[in-house]
């Protein structure tokens, strides 16, 4: 008998031939109490990003495309290329960019200095962009690869609570969770950036 199967035993002996199960408690908030794009869920959104060393441009449709032309300018390299998914706005009016089509690899996107994308949707209490696949937002390695990540979250699309957000994405979808930069402190507690994804998450969020 080996030490797991020894463990094993003994649990079974001390639950006996009938354990009872209880039923797991169900009494978790499922929805918040403020409706998506409320102006203190904005508020929100922004203050948990800026803590978790995101940038973050306030803008309005209007002036999406002038604001979108200056945070791309600040967030690129002088010459580094952009890539886009190929379902992006055309009145985001983005100039030589990279459409991506699916055939560039890692060593190639990793030559890529930034990716512009949208978003699925957004939780203000966590400050979590969600990414689902979706035609504006591409494939995961474009998100994942580029060392800039610039998103673009509309009002709407900010919600309060975790469960609000898992109610608006298909979990079949190739969901990824974006809380500010990527970044680790597992080697002796000291924060780096960039480790499995981008080192820099520029957010503008659209009135």
């Amino acid at each position: 008998m080996t030490a797991r199967d020894d463990v094993l035993a003994r649990i079974r002996s001390a639950l006996g031939p009938a354990p009872v199960v209880p039923d797991p408690p169900r009494d978790y908030r499922r929805a918040g109490s403020l409706l998506p794009g409320d102006p203190a869920l904005l508020d929100q959104l922004v203050d948990r990003l800026e803590d978790y060393k995101a940038t973050v441009i306030r803008t309005s449709r209007a002036a999406l495309a002038a604001d979108l032309r200056s945070a791309l300018a600040g967030a690129l390299p002088v010459g580094g290329r952009l890539i886009v998914p190929p379902g992006l706005p055309p009145e985001w009016g983005v100039e030589d960019a990279v459409v991506d089509d699916g055939t560039l690899d890692a060593a190639a996107l990793d030559g890529i200095a930034g990716v512009l994308t949208a978003c699925a949707a957004a939780v203000a209490e966590t400050g979590t962009i969600a990414l689902d696949g979706g035609p504006d937002q591409g494939r995961r390695a474009i998100t994942l690869v580029p060392d800039r990540h610039v998103c673009v979250v509309r009002a709407d699309q900010v919600v309060q609570t975790v469960p609000d957000l898992l109610a608006r994405l298909t979990p079949t979808n190739p969901l990824t969770l974006i809380s500010g930069p990527s970044a680790t402190s597992d080697i002796e507690l000291d924060r780096v950036e960039g480790v499995h994804g981008p080192r820099t998450l520029v957010v503008l969020l659209v009135r």
